[in-house]
């Protein structure tokens, strides 16, 4: 395939497609550094790797992506699958495969394993329990970064749905929605959904002590992404979050589940600063009400 060399917007890479197509089929020049990282972490997954990883494949953009891959040591046939994949697209798909779970000893697989190898100018996240449905999905949010510089991330909509695939909610109320969100918002309440989100790669270069501590690593990361730049917002449904069983988070009982969240927001009363006291002290009033 010819790529012929066009520039887009302010996008610092230096070749891109005059159309988009599916990244499948894309055949770069050897050595050439992706614009878009895409990170999923795995673990028991076999029923629903095989969605997240077509959704990533169906992408259609101008630019190279890459897909880093950690799998958590899982037990029912979820390597053997992500196998199948790295052999069909070896250039692409680049898994890193454990012998023993990483995530029951405490260690935060996104900033311990994917982070710091992945090469891309932006990072997009999906665990391997969900997956994409929009083919240019990609494409919108680089776009969106790329015309808005003050941005350090952004999020879109999402399909709730059960395990049987029936639609449960939405993740995100549009109808009260804003195109942007600041540091305050995020405090106040963990929106997004990791399925939703894309953000800048070199805005954290090193994490600190506290954001080890934490249950919600991902709500920690929004919040350390916030500190840098405004949270943009696409209304858009592009993907599908599951509640599952075999989840992490989605067993829990709601009364589990506030308990756990409610010491996030003193952590971040202590460390991100009393500036922002108004919004902790709200979001951690709606937990305590509810």
């Amino acid at each position: 395939m010819t790529c012929k060399v066009e520039r887009l917007s302010t996008v610092n890479c230096d070749h891109f497609l005059s159309i988009r197509i599916p990244v499948s089929d894309q055949n770069w020049k050897e050595g050439t550094k992706p614009l878009v990282t895409i990170s999923c972490i795995t673990y028991n997954h076999a029923s629903y790797i095989h969605d997240a990883l077509e959704g990533f494949l169906m992408q259609k953009t101008t630019f190279p992506i890459e897909i880093l891959i950690h799998d958590d040591a899982s037990t029912d046939g979820t390597a053997d699958i992500v196998r199948d994949y790295e052999k069909k697209y070896p250039k692409l798909i680049l898994p890193i495969y454990q012998s023993k779970n990483q995530y029951s000893k405490g260690v935060k697989i996104s900033s311990t394993y994917q982070f710091p190898r992945a090469r891309g100018k932006y990072i997009a996240m999906c665990e391997g329990d969900d997956y994409w449905t929009d083919p240019l999905k990609l494409q919108k949010q680089v776009d969106f970064l790329e015309a808005h510089p003050e941005c350090s991330m952004c999020f879109h909509d999402v399909m709730v749905i059960a395990d049987d695939g029936a639609c449960v909610s939405l993740s995100y109320n549009s109808s009260s929605s804003r195109q942007i969100y600041t540091l305050d918002d995020i405090l106040e309440k963990c929106f997004p959904q990791t399925c939703s989100v894309m953000f800048k790669n070199n805005l954290i270069l090193a994490y600190p002590d506290w954001f080890y501590k934490i249950i919600n690593g991902d709500w920690a990361l929004y919040v350390l992404l916030a500190q840098q730049g405004n949270i943009g917002y696409i209304e858009e449904k592009m993907a599908c979050h599951r509640l599952h069983t075999g989840g992490v988070w989605s067993p829990l009982s709601d009364v589990h589940k506030l308990k756990q969240l409610l010491p996030l927001y003193g952590t971040f009363y202590k460390h991100v600063g009393q500036a922002h006291g108004v919004a902790i002290r709200a979001g951690a009033s709606t937990i305590i009400a509810a």
